[in-house]
């Protein structure tokens, strides 16, 4: 069995499992899309699962463009929301 991490997403505590990509993470507690277009502010999440789309693109402890599906989730990741192919902060 494997051990529980924290993570915040937007500034909210959630569980996760040691090795479970951020994506399953999310998807876990409901979160389905966790970034916006910047044209049309469209909702998105994750799409092929394998890292080839890059629609679920999501900000890791201020580093943007992480894909979510590819990247593990580790205990005291701080998770973002963010627009379009977002921004270093």
């Amino acid at each position: 069995m494997s051990r529980e991490v924290v993570f915040r997403f937007d500034g909210a505590p959630y569980p996760g499992r040691d090795g479970q990509t951020i994506a399953a993470a999310l998807i876990d507690h409901g979160i389905l899309s966790w970034r916006r277009t910047r044209v049309d502010d469209q909702p998105r999440g994750i799409l092929c699962g394998i890292g080839v789309c890059f629609d679920c693109l999501i900000t890791v402890n201020g580093e943007p463009n992480v894909r979510a599906c590819m990247t593990g989730v580790e205990d005291g990741d701080d998770l973002r929301s963010q627009e379009g192919t977002g921004y270093a902060q």
